[in-house]
This record gives structure tokens, sequence and C-alpha cells, in this order.
């Protein structure tokens, strides 16, 4: 689903954020990607979804080669995917409702669609009774579900949570890896990008340690934190 060969990044002010990163991502997998602040994790994210150009290298995602996609060819590429962004990005005029059939309306979906597949994600992310009230007029976390809700109406073959967790509190952030596991347990393929390590050692998974533009670490964690206090300790450092 996702390849990248030789891939560097180097923005206009010389600054070299990915070097040279070699990387597959199955069908099907959940994958972690932490790191340092100014790792490369946002640029990471950035060049998957072709936000981003790569500066040398191989790039394919579900099909799509971006080394030669069109510009007028990545919102279909978009289209494969669903983006929960930590800052949300919902527009304060439209009610929640309104908000997730968006993302039906620009890929022309037809009205019969968007009147069934809308209730049906707001009530997988908890969000009954919500669906008439506007963004400002939500808590942080239930923000988060909606944008999660927008991401998912499409069922997308892939779901990219760029800090899913950043501003919301302990108790939405556990309800919210939930449902992303909820997600992938249905063949979703989910990518998270996070730095609260005490979530990806509560629900493992392969984890992805991004320093300095290059992969440090890749290796599968699993879920709950072991007793063993050297295991422990071992996670620690994998993650740090």
């Amino acid at each position: 689903m996702i390849h990248l060969e030789n891939v560097s990044k180097v923005y206009a002010n010389g600054t070299q954020a990915i070097k040279n990163l070699t990387l597959d991502i199955a069908d099907g997998e959940f994958v972690f990607v932490v790191g340092p602040s100014g790792a490369g994790k946002s640029t990471f994210l950035k060049l998957l979804i072709r936000e981003e150009e790569a500066t040398n290298g191989k790039i394919v995602v579900n099909g799509h080669d971006l080394r030669n996609i069109r510009r007028s060819q990545i919102p279909y590429l978009r289209r494969t995917m669903g983006i929960v962004f930590q800052d949300f990005r919902l527009i304060d005029k439209m009610t929640v409702s309104d908000n997730v059939a968006f993302a039906l309306r620009v890929v022309g979906a037809s009205d019969s669609i968007i009147q069934r597949r809308v209730p049906a994600v707001l009530r997988m992310v908890g969000l009954e009774g919500k669906e008439k009230c506007r963004p400002y007029e939500l808590s942080g976390g239930e923000q988060q579900r909606v944008s999660l809700a927008r991401a998912l109406v499409n069922r997308p073959a892939l779901l990219i949570a760029d800090e899913p967790t950043g501003n919301i509190d302990p108790e939405r952030s556990i309800e919210m890896m939930k449902l992303l596991t909820s997600v992938h347990k249905k063949g979703t393929t989910v990518i998270i990008v996070t730095h609260e390590h005490e979530l990806v050692k509560s629900f493992g998974g392969r984890v992805i340690r991004i320093t300095d533009g290059k992969i440090a670490a890749d290796a599968f964690l699993p879920k709950k934190a072991v007793s063993a206090a050297h295991n422990a300790a071992e996670k620690e450092e994998f993650l740090s």
C-alpha cells in the first residue's frame, strides 16, 4: 500500500527534513510514527498525502506513484485516504452533520449515500444527538471525533492521524485510540503520528521512530506495558 524508496526532502531554505528514507507499510497494518520535535514526522506525512513533493526518491501510495502524479490527480489520491488533523480543521459555520457530509459532497456522492452514511458514521464515533451542533459548541474531544467521522465517511483504505490526541485530555485520548483501533479491526490501514509514548505502550503495534529525518528504529511492540522492569526500560529506550 505504501512504499518509500531512498526518499529525501530538502526545503528551499536548505533544511533536509527527510534523509534517504526507505520504508514499506502493508495493507491492514496499524502503525505508530514517533520521534522528537523536528525529527521529520510531519514532513513524512505531508509527503504521503502529496502536500509536499519529495526532492529525491520514489513514493507509491495506494497505487499512485507520487513522482509522476499530475496536480489534477492529487484529489483522487486523497480520496483513498482519511486524514485526521491535530487542529481538527472543521468549518465553524457548518453543523456537525454538514461538516461530515462535506467530505462526501466534494467527491460527488449522491444525496441518498450522504443521508445513509453520515448518521451511521456519527453513531460509530458516539456523536448521536450532536448532529445539529456547530463545532464551537462542542468539547475538544467531540470536535476530534467529528474530524474522525469526516475522515471515515468515504470508507478510505488508509487512515492517517496526525497527533489525534494532542488537543484533548487523557480520558478522551483513550477513547480516540479505541476508536482508531476499532477502525483498524475493520480492515483499514492506520498510521498515527504521536509524541504520547504512554498511548503507544498501552495500545502497541508497529512503531517507527524517526530521528533527524531517518528511521532510527522499526519494531513491533506488544499491547500493554509488560511488568518486567528490564522490558519496560527497553520500551522506554526505543521510544525516546
